[in-house]
């Protein structure tokens, strides 16, 4: 059994991953500060005896004794992470500065949520890890963009300096269950339009692109990851390589809500990537990884969630 921490653990990715974590037999510390985490996506784990909740925030030190950090805490939606772009940025990078402390003292092994965000509206389709981005360090989405890659470079640097055993992963577009209802992103806003009967809101020509990938495959991705040696680090890109529009991402969700809601356009926001596709090859080779659950059957399970939310 190892004691693991989960930083962001009451959020969308870290609730799932520390249920996987309990039942992998491990002790799971779940610390999250609730600015975007809900409680009610861990109410299930509370009871459980090897399942622990920490109220911290992690720009702030904290000790504890661990064997392995999933360090995830950032609020990941545009809408959250710009209503308060300066502590995005200090959650980014002095979350990263005091959870690598946390490995260094410990010496545990430390895993770091990287974005797809980190190459910008990218030159380069599809984006494997070689390639730098290209990202506008000033703009109303560099809270996030250039603190998620800051952090990039104090993980190497630790590992550099003080030989800290890293793992980053750089995370595409993922949906499923437990996402926010009101997280801005596009999975769910399209699903809770559509039904609710309202019109569905595509910024731009519905002409960008975007790969995604149903969260139980991205977890699958996270525990191979932290599973390899040492020498292994990354960056790593997990995703799904399976690229769509936006407007053929609306016109599934209308179809399997079985909705009569109308499409409408809005203006593009400042900075939207126009595509976004990960080449997954590395993780193949090295992790023996690649998703598994296809489009139809995860809209399906993501939109079975929701409406259980909406009609209680």
């Amino acid at each position: 059994m190892k004691k693991i921490l989960v930083t962001g653990g009451a959020g969308f990715l870290g609730s799932h991953l520390c249920e996987r974590l309990l039942n992998d037999g491990n002790e799971v510390l779940c610390l999250d500060n609730f600015y975007t985490g809900n409680k009610n996506n861990i109410l299930s784990l509370l009871n459980n005896p090897r399942f622990e909740l920490i109220r911290h925030d992690v720009t702030f030190p904290i000790f504890l004794e661990i064997d392995e950090i999933y360090n995830l805490a950032c609020p990941a939606s545009p809408i959250h992470y710009q209503n308060d772009p300066v502590q995005t940025t200090k959650t980014s990078v002095h979350g990263a500065i005091n959870m690598l402390g946390l490995a260094k003292r410990t010496k545990a092994k430390i895993f770091q949520a990287s974005t797809s965000e980190v190459y910008g509206d990218p030159n380069q389709h599809p984006q494997d890890e070689s390639y730098w981005g290209n990202v506008n360090p000033i703009g109303v989405r560099s809270c996030y963009d250039e603190g998620k890659r800051c952090a990039e470079t104090l993980f190497f640097d630790y590992f550099r300096q003080h030989n800290l055993s890293i793992k980053v992963a750089r995370i595409f577009n993922t949906y499923g269950p437990k996402m926010h209802i009101n997280d801005g992103r596009v999975v769910s806003n399209f699903i809770v339009q559509a039904l609710c009967g309202e019109d569905i809101t595509i910024y731009g020509k519905g002409e960008q692109t975007r790969s995604f990938c149903y969260v139980d495959d991205l977890i699958d991705g996270f525990i191979k990851l932290m599973d390899t040696g040492s020498d292994v680090t990354g960056p790593i890109n997990l995703g799904n390589p399976n690229e769509f529009t936006i407007d053929e991402l609306a016109n599934l969700v209308i179809k399997f809500t079985n909705s009569k809601s109308k499409k409408i356009y809005r203006d593009l926001p400042e900075d939207d990537p126009k595509q976004r596709q990960p080449n997954i090859n590395l993780s193949q080779k090295i992790l023996k990884w690649s998703p598994k659950i296809n489009i139809e059957e995860g809209l399906l399970k993501t939109i079975n969630y929701f409406d259980s939310i909406l009609n209680k």
